[in-house]
């Protein structure tokens, strides 16, 4: 069987003969994979013409619901995925982290839409005032890049490596091109064909090569993005690319690296943090058969628990069984193929020459419900470096399967040496009770790492563990980690976005972003804003109330029902050596009484008013001032129905400029209101 490619809207079947891929258990060739005959260059142009603008013309939250409904769909098909993902020689485990973690990363960049708004851009940060008088001014707006995200996939998570890359770029409103690394493409492609088949995604939005994506990078072009996950070696190679540099591409790079997990000095045998050290270190040895490129390879340990930690740590790999991940009771499966065997085996070799092997075997092994000799089997290895500061190639060499290294340390500044000696990492840990010594090893090895997990009895319950990336959390790292970052929320879409600086007029921009820019021109109407639809209310209308004159008798009485007796606003004789001339307003009485000013009080399509934004007061109010709201609607943001019962409505935010007698600005606030649709079918 062949498998085929997805480009310019069709699956097609690549010429001659293909790479053969493998069951990782039993050997039997199950695949080809070729891409012999596509044209790259036309799938980037199509992707460029046909998917972008079809994004592009969707709103953050358009794309939001449809990653949604794209990880409902694909959560349907769950169990077909799972009976290929055996074959690449995952367990349960293994693929549940893949496949289900994958479509997780669609829920949660799905819900990431309402940190967006309901626009085909976005604006970012403050408004930079450029002028006396505010007549001039800048913000910055983010728009799609108008290229492809060409994603260049590693085997260990065919399922995830794609989904959470494709998440973000969909999101941003870009297409992809998505290159899995092809030992285990017939997995990605199984996932493809369901996404195809779902129709779900705009034309043009996703396309797969199963087979070598050699060339590719001669066609980019500057709106393109590339990514990359797999070896440094590779990584540099591809980063060097003439058209990355002549083009300007963006190139996030996410390589393998040497993770590290330290055991805190109080974390001695019998604490539950020591308990749970070894455990963590234990589970990042044999999920995936350590082919994680988040997979722990040093083990840094107190010098005095060297011993303790060897022979807890031996006694859990031990106790794990290897084989067909579909026999009862097996814990680790096998490597993604007999090459991937041959690779890891040259890098122990490697390691076993100046470091001490107390745990494992390059030998054949046993293992349960299958041919340990057919398969790609491996067991657990476990070294031991006793100057890890001379001989160093736990430092620089990678085994990427189940294969650490524990390595002792005097004191905390020097296991942050030791951890600082892999040169960047993705991903460490510290195990610890002790809040001081976790903040001192946060802080010396942070510069070297993308992230870093915590973890002591409080949290690990809920932990999702020293391995597991978050969608919300930024996954890279320094150094030999490739310098690179994606997912991170808001973070990683941005890097699908153009951050460009606009400047102009308030009225103008006003117009451009669709949100009110303070100074810009005002449009009044006779019919007060909540008295209005979610529709017919528009940016920049303004209600400008009637006035009010403050009184001390506001002030006592304001005093007495919020409790708030502070000096300033009731003993007129403390107020020497201040910045209050006389007895001052509450701010929050200023913000009270504007909103008695502004409210219409008769039932209406404003259901409710559940938020306040940026509230500042900038100017003392004293007796005797008189002070008016201008009223102005500044953002309108689109909600979805939950179901068909539920009221159709929108999120109008409000600007609340409170001035005083001589027009000048003494509070300003945003308020968050929740009004009715006049059209109950959206």
């Amino acid at each position: 069987m062949k498998l085929k490619n997805y480009a310019l809207g069709q699956w097609i079947e690549g010429e001659g003969e293909g790479k053969t891929l493998h069951n990782a258990i039993t050997g039997e060739a199950i695949a080809e994979a070729t891409s012999k005959g596509l044209d790259f260059g036309e799938m980037l142009t199509y992707g460029r013409k046909v998917g972008g603008p079809a994004l592009r013309k969707m709103t953050f939250h358009e794309r939001g619901r449809m990653l949604k409904a794209l990880a409902l769909h694909l959560l349907t098909k769950k169990e077909e995925f799972y009976t290929i993902s055996y074959l690449t020689g995952a367990t349960k485990v293994d693929s549940w982290i893949d496949i289900e973690g994958g479509i997780g990363n669609l829920f949660a960049n799905a819900s990431l839409r309402k940190k967006f708004p309901n626009e085909t851009f976005h604006t970012e940060g403050e408004v930079a005032p450029l002028s006396k008088n505010g007549t001039f001014i800048g913000h910055h707006i983010l728009t799609p890049k108008q290229g492809v995200a060409i994603h260049i996939n590693a085997f260990n998570f065919p399922v995830w490596g794609m989904l959470e890359k494709i998440a973000v770029n969909l999101l941003a409103g870009v297409p992809a091109i998505v290159k899995p690394a092809t030992i285990t493409s017939f997995l990605t492609e199984a996932v493809v064909k369901e996404i195809i088949t779902s129709e779900i995604l705009p034309e043009g939005a996703l396309q797969l090569i199963c087979g070598s994506a050699n060339g590719i990078l001669d066609h980019i072009e500057n709106q393109d993005v590339v990514t990359f996950t797999g070896s440094a070696s590779t990584g540099k190679m591809l980063k060097s690319h003439p058209k990355i540099v002549e083009e300007s591409v963006p190139f996030n790079m996410e390589a393998d690296s040497l993770n590290c997990s330290v055991l805190g000095e109080d974390a001695v045998p019998g604490t539950p943090e020591f308990d749970l050290f070894i455990k963590e270190v234990q589970k990042e040895m044999t999920v995936k058969a350590g082919q994680k490129c988040t997979a722990i390879r040093r083990i840094l340990v107190p010098e005095n628990l060297v011993e303790d930690v060897q022979i807890a740590l031996g006694q859990r790999l031990a106790k794990t069984t290897i084989g067909d991940p579909q026999t009862e009771g097996v814990r680790m499966g096998a490597l993604a193929g007999k090459e991937q065997v041959e690779e890891v085996k040259d890098k122990v070799s490697q390691l076993a020459k100046n470091q001490e092997m107390v745990y494992g075997t390059l030998d054949n092994i046993e293992v349960v419900g299958a041919d340990g000799a057919k398969g790609a089997f491996i067991s657990p290895i476990l070294f031991v470096n006793n100057d890890p500061f001379n001989n160093t190639a736990c430092h620089n060499v990678e085994a990427f399967g189940p294969v650490s290294t524990i390595i002792p340390y005097k004191g905390i500044d020097e296991a942050i040496e030791l951890a600082k000696m892999g040169k960047g990492s993705l991903v460490c840990s510290i195990v610890t009770a002790d809040d001081q010594l976790a903040k001192e090893f946060v802080l010396g090895a942070a510069a070297l790492h993308g992230r870093i997990l915590i973890l002591n009895a409080d949290c690990a319950k809920e932990s999702t563990g020293h391995g597991s990336p978050m969608p919300l959390l930024t996954h890279g790292g320094p150094g030999r980690a490739g310098g690179g970052e994606e997912m991170g929320g808001m973070r990683g879409v941005k890097h699908y976005l153009q951050r460009t600086a606009i400047q102009g007029s308030p009225t103008t921009l006003t117009h451009i972003t669709n949100q009110y820019q303070i100074g810009g021109k005002y449009k009044e109407d006779l019919v007060h804003p909540f008295r209005k639809h979610f529709e017919e209310l528009t940016i920049g209308e303004t209600w400008i109330t009637h006035k009010h004159t403050v009184t001390e008798a506001d002030i006592t009485n304001f005093a007495n029902v919020s409790g708030d007796n502070f000096y300033a606003h009731m003993d007129k004789t403390s107020l020497e050596g201040t910045i209050f001339e006389d007895r001052v307003a509450h701010g929050y009485f200023i913000l009270s009484k504007a909103a008695g000013l502004f409210v219409e009080p008769k039932k209406g399509p404003v259901l409710l008013n559940y938020g306040l934004d940026e509230a500042r007061f900038v100017k003392p109010v004293y007796p005797g001032a008189t002070i008016g709201v201008k009223f102005t609607v500044k953002e309108k943001i689109d909600q979805e129905k939950r179901d068909e019962e539920d009221i159709a409505k929108g999120i109008v935010k409000f600007l609340v400029d409170v001035y005083d007698e001589e027009g000048e600005t003494v509070a300003i606030a945003t308020i968050l209101t929740m009004v009715k649709k006049l059209d109950q079918s959206k």
